[in-house]
């Protein structure tokens, strides 16, 4: 792994605790004091206009005009969603407060094999000749987390008489599609806009304090979607976090005690690892409807009984993933890694899991990846990307050969005929090895500071904290030193991390401190590590509290031992 350390004091051994908090603030692309001032103290988010959010506040106008005309008129509204948490908790928000001006609304979640993502004409015709899923009053759907890419379907709603507005955050394709509104930006996630446009679809104060107890899905739903941490997303997902350690929900009280979290403890860790992928884990395998039944459900037995459904379901996804990422791996041609990019196809893999699988591919080899769940007649597909290329632009470059496409830059999903696969992958690996360059596809550890052991505090480390919360686009510091290993074990029941005693080189003849420092997954350093020896380590601060008493440790992100 290549270490890139972002910035450095001159001349300096010993920087102070301020000075350091200016570096990370610097780092972090803030320069200015107004920038400073309003990272470390996030407005606010009901002071955001549509220009904040990068949306055009004349689709806003259009949006809420067409919403109204349906609320007067009495016709049926489908909020149409998406699978996956964001998609889930969008749909939740929009819901919940069109449910409270007008009973003519349903929410919608399809489902992921039967009917894919985003819009489907089939299940539009029977939305519209089915009641109570749809109603033969049925005159708009509003699209949640989807439906940029959906032009065909548009208009074949259109057809039917039904209105579409979309409410989307997917890279635009070339052809927008000609809807009733467009209300789109991709500076925000689904349901931050669902909770934006939820706003102006009421007024008072009771639906103030709602909104504001609605941060708690802005919040999971923006860290689930790995948003970058950054302007308007750290403003949501710090007040979001507030509401969410705060929050009344069942459905979430219920996960966090299934999960076996405490509530006020909840941060981008507990979101991201135990919650979010919980509410992601029916859309891979069952109904994603259970998850949004979950959020908005009011009475607590039933919460409960959600929750317990969620946690067996995701307890079977991590099987599934592991199993088929264990597949794909050791795959001979994946194993060789000769390629730019990693394309692995297979007729056992379940289309759930497959972009987890991807991830995982990119984990191991450091390379986009591609895992497609091959079927008879379509093969469903997720892409998955490394910093630098722009992995949904590369898929779109052979639109031709695919039945759908959207996505991300860094994480894409597409429908193509089985039968094309072939001709599809040599395409896709000739564009990888002409667009990506060699430097891009080694791991690369971006550090901070160097600085010695003597700087580490508690002081440190409340300034530090001025930063949370971390996430994509804000990461957590990260620093270097240089020290002695005066010990070190194994633990953990396999012996797979790392503990160490970690000593600072004096400075000025003065006393060398030491601390104590946990790698976990790097127990197999053990082997080239010796007891006095020098060495150079890559660390993020770690503070342990036992009976009142606060201890800082070292987060070790990577050794680098001088004689390897």
């Amino acid at each position: 792994m290549r270490w890139s350390i972002l910035n450095e004091f001159p001349n300096k051994t010993s920087p102070k605790t301020e000075e350091i908090l200016e570096v990370l603030l610097q780092n972090r692309g803030l320069t200015t004091k107004k920038e400073k001032e309003k990272f470390l103290n996030p407005p606010d988010p009901f002071e955001f206009k549509a220009a904040d959010l990068g949306i055009e506040a004349k689709e806003i106008k259009k949006a809420l005009r067409r919403i109204s005309k349906a609320i007067e008129k009495g016709e049926d509204i489908i909020i149409y969603g998406d699978y996956d948490a964001d998609g889930i908790c969008a749909t939740a928000i929009l819901w919940e407060s069109l449910y409270r001006v007008t009973k003519n609304v349903l929410p919608y979640i399809p489902e992921r094999v039967s009917e894919g993502y985003g819009l489907n004409c089939e299940t539009i015709e029977k939305l519209k000749n089915n009641p109570p899923a749809g109603g033969k009053n049925l005159r708009l759907i509003i699209t949640v987390d989807h439906g940029v890419t959906a032009a065909e379907k548009i208009k074949y709603a259109k057809k039917l008489g039904i209105d579409v507005i979309v409410f989307d955050h997917h890279q635009l394709p070339k052809e927008k599609p000609k809807c009733a509104a467009l209300v789109h930006t991709d500076k925000i996630c689904a349901a931050t806009i669902a909770w934006f446009m939820a706003r102006k679809l009421q007024s008072g104060k009771a639906s103030k304090i709602q909104s504001k107890n609605d941060l708690d899905l802005v919040a999971l739903a923006s860290i689930a979607d790995l948003e970058p941490l950054l302007g308007v997303n750290r403003t949501f997902v710090k007040h979001g976090l507030e509401a969410l350690n705060e929050t009344r929900r069942c459905g979430l009280l219920a996960i966090m005690e299934e999960a076996g979290i405490k509530l006020g403890e909840i941060g981008t860790y507990e979101v991201g690892f135990i919650i979010a992928p919980r509410l992601n884990a029916m859309g891979r395998l069952e109904h994603a409807l259970e998850s949004l039944r979950l959020l908005c459900t009011p009475h607590s037995e039933k919460a409960k009984e959600l929750a317990f459904k969620l946690g067996a379901t995701n307890r079977e996804r991590r099987i599934l993933t592991e199993e088929t990422a264990k597949h794909a791996i050791e795959s001979e041609k994946l194993k060789a890694k000769s390629g730019k990019l990693l394309f692995v196809a297979h007729e056992t893999y379940n289309q759930g899991v497959i972009g987890l699988v991807a991830g995982k591919l990119v984990e191991e080899f450091y390379r986009p990846a591609i895992v497609l769940a091959v079927g008879e007649v379509y093969s469903k597909a997720s892409a998955r990307s490394i910093n630098g290329f722009n992995i949904i632009e590369a898929i779109r470059e052979s639109s031709e050969l695919l039945v759908d496409v959207g996505g991300h830059p860094m994480a894409a999903g597409f429908t193509v005929e089985t039968a094309k696969i072939e001709i599809l992958k040599q395409r896709l690996l000739e564009l990888a090895e002409r667009k990506i360059a060699p430097e891009l596809l080694e791991k690369t550890l971006k550090i901070d500071l160097e600085m010695p052991l003597s700087a580490v505090s508690l002081p440190l480390w409340e300034e530090i904290h001025k930063l949370t919360p971390f996430g994509l686009g804000n990461p957590e510091p990260v620093f270097k030193t240089t020290a002695i290993v005066e010990d070190f074990r194994l633990v953990g029941s396999t012996g797979k991390h790392l503990r160490l005693t970690l000593k600072g080189i004096p400075e000025n003849n003065g006393q060398a401190r030491s601390l104590t420092a946990i790698a976990f997954n790097q127990g197999f350093l053990a082997e080239q590590l010796a007891r006095g020896q020098k060495v150079e380590v890559a660390f993020s601060l770690l503070l342990n509290e036992w009976n009142g008493e606060k201890k800082l440790e070292l987060k070790v992100k990577d050794i680098k031992i001088p004689s390897l």
